[in-house]
């Protein structure tokens, strides 16, 4: 059905323009999942737009990857982009289902808060949760976004992921969350070091007072980190002393999971 005239008087710059356009740009999006492939023409005529409209949608979507054109025909398809954002998506997925039993069995045995972390741009984003029998608290940390420098698993991120992302992180002004938050780029560096070293991350206190936390990566088929499973709990338990046995426990449990997800077959 044809879109609804813009009223006059509205210079079609404005906020509800801009929802429009993400609106029908979500629309060929959908119209070539559809039907495979099609040219200008049909998808501005789906879309009830000029077809001076529709070829400016297509040429954004083609600049970001997300549809492609067959020269010799003419017509657009989805392109790989979309297949990018769908992979991540299922890693996702994957990774919520496969790490259940790995982050009960872990949370069981320790008697502590099991998460699984994936990182989201500039930060680590909570999306599985276990508790232990120890862990009195009700503290929810699903969703919950968490500065990379200050926590176990995303020092696990900070350590593996490209030197230059990694640097450009670094050059970035480091909150100070407590006064044991590591905010020095170069001590942080030789922490990272040892992270990959040793297996696992730690922090005692970094991100909260009287908390405690250490992470192991979690690596998918082709061996990119793409997760970090992590155990937190209150430094009278997590102690310097018991750290080191809980990293490895839990570098154990990551490798289980990386096995899961495929990794060293």
């Amino acid at each position: 059905m044809p879109r609804a005239q813009q009223q006059p008087g509205r210079s079609g710059t404005g906020p509800a323009s801009a929802v429009q356009s993400v609106d029908r740009a979500v629309s060929v999006l959908e119209i070539l999942a559809r039907r495979g492939e099609a040219g200008v023409t049909e998808i501005a005529a789906e879309l009830g737009v000029h077809k001076s409209t529709a070829f400016r949608l297509l040429g954004v979507l083609e600049n970001r990857g997300l549809v492609a054109q067959a020269k010799d025909r003419g017509k657009y398809y989805l392109g790989a982009g979309v297949l990018r954002l769908a992979g991540a998506a299922a890693v996702r997925l994957d990774i919520s289902q496969e790490g259940v039993p790995v982050c009960r069995d872990l949370a069981d045995e320790l008697g502590e808060t099991v998460n699984i972390a994936v990182l989201d741009d500039d930060a680590a984003v909570n999306i599985m949760q276990a508790r232990g029998t120890a862990a009195v608290t009700a503290q929810n940390w699903l969703g919950r976004r968490t500065p990379l420098h200050a926590t176990a698993g995303g020092k696990v991120f900070l350590a593996h992921m490209a030197p230059a992302l990694r640097e450009d992180h670094l050059s970035r002004p480091l909150h100070r969350f407590t006064e044991h938050t590591v905010t020095g780029a170069s001590v942080l560096r030789g922490e990272l070091e040892t992270a990959i070293e040793r297996g696992y991350a730690a922090t005692l206190e970094e991100l909260e007072l009287g908390l405690a936390a250490v992470a192991a990566p979690v690596r998918a088929h082709d061996g990119t980190v793409i997760a970090a499973l992590s155990v937190s709990g209150p430094v009278y338990r997590l102690n310097p002393d018991r750290l080191p046995e809980v990293g490895s426990r839990t570098a154990t449990a990551a490798a289980e999971l990386s096995r899961r997800m495929g990794y060293g077959f």
